[in-house]
């Protein structure tokens, strides 16, 4: 199951991907020391990270009031436009999100409702990528994976 699971959210991302490439994603605005507050929102606190190597974060961020988790992936340097994504996905929903482009700073917001499940998001930035499977979820021990293709 838990493969099944990886090759679903692997494959939305590769759709998400692809869809940008079509669409013909712009840049998001560069901007010296973004934070996830300021991709995300004020009202949403930062309750979990990985880092994209020395390239960047993703951050897992969430919104007590309106019970929403947002990811936004952030370069540590901002400058010329890389390829860049983010995603979510709450398996007991079957809800995902995310975004994925040449971004010059970050790639998101993406949003989903968490509250009370686990998620799975990750993104990355150039040929970095990172995931993480049942995550910030007490009954389950969460998985992290960085992949260089």
């Amino acid at each position: 199951m838990r493969s099944l699971r990886n090759v679903a959210v692997v494959g939305a991302v590769g759709a998400l991907v692809a869809g940008a490439t079509v669409m013909g994603a712009t840049a998001a605005s560069a901007a010296p020391n973004v934070t996830p507050q300021g991709v995300c929102g004020s009202a949403y606190k930062t309750v979990n990270s990985v880092p994209v190597g020395s390239l960047g974060t993703v951050y897992l961020t969430y919104n007590a009031k309106n019970g929403k988790n947002c990811v936004a992936t952030i370069r540590t340097n901002p400058g010329t436009a890389k390829d860049m994504s983010t995603y979510i996905y709450v398996p007991d929903t079957d809800e995902w999100a995310g975004d994925s482009g040449n971004y010059t700073s970050y790639a998101g917001p993406a949003y989903v409702y968490g509250k009370g499940h686990c998620v799975s998001w990750g993104g990355n930035i150039a040929n970095v990528y990172v995931s993480v499977d049942n995550s910030n979820c007490a009954a389950r021990t969460e998985h992290r994976v960085t992949e260089i293709r």
